[in-house]
């Protein structure tokens, strides 16, 4: 998302808990001859040099962390923003029907088994790198899930390489966010449409909120 914002020739800088993911983000900034300054922080310990009259916050709040720490993220998030100042962000609702699986975790067998096959991309240098998921835990008391994620690489059909690591998605609903960012110092809340009729990969519905500093 950051790239075309920097085409547009808007003032912006990026921030990321992964180091490698800024390293690419560099990469092809560079590479278009695109200028931008990159943060290496996690969002409950944002602290950048300046304020800003947007912040978009895309695919990352309820991720590895906890309720705490999602809380103090929008906080750190509402003292990075100019009065007036906006904070877009999008949020996946976890689907809990009456007797679904996340309601009644005892009912699941777990861990789920992989997908034959996930989402392909291929990347720059002719491979492609494929992305899987499944459920490996849901913690009702705790209010989250994990996953756990499988990316591999290959060369035609030749699996190349593989790595596999796992990842905590708290689970909020509406009221949940909504009380979440009043309590980080909001003053305005609003859902504004949505993104994604229905995400399979995470099995939950997707929203942009737009919450006004």
């Amino acid at each position: 998302m950051l790239l075309p914002f920097l085409r547009a020739g808007l003032d912006v800088d990026g921030s990321d808990v992964s180091p490698d993911m800024l390293a690419w983000c560099s990469a092809k900034a560079e590479a278009e001859g695109l200028s931008v300054d990159l943060y290496t922080q996690p969002m409950h310990k944002l602290a950048l040099p300046r304020q800003y009259f947007t912040v978009v916050l895309c695919g990352a709040f309820g991720l590895g962390g906890n309720r705490a720490l999602d809380l103090e993220g929008l906080r750190r998030i509402h003292s990075h923003l100019k009065p007036n100042g906006t904070l877009v962000m999008d949020h996946h609702f976890v689907q809990q029907a009456p007797g679904s699986t996340y309601t009644d975790p005892k009912s699941l067998e777990l861990p789920h088994p992989w997908p034959e096959r996930g989402d392909r991309r291929r990347a720059s240098d002719g491979t492609e790198l494929e992305l899987r998921t499944r459920l490996l835990e849901v913690n009702a008391q705790e209010g989250n899930i994990v996953r756990e994620i499988s990316v591999r690489q290959f060369r035609g059909d030749v699996e190349v390489t593989s790595e596999t690591y796992s990842i905590v998605i708290c689970i909020y609903s509406m009221d949940d966010v909504q009380s979440m960012l009043v309590q980080a110092g909001f003053s305005e809340v609003r859902v504004s449409g949505t993104l994604e009729v229905h995400d399979p990969a995470l099995d939950s519905d997707r929203i942009i909120i737009e919450a006004t500093a």
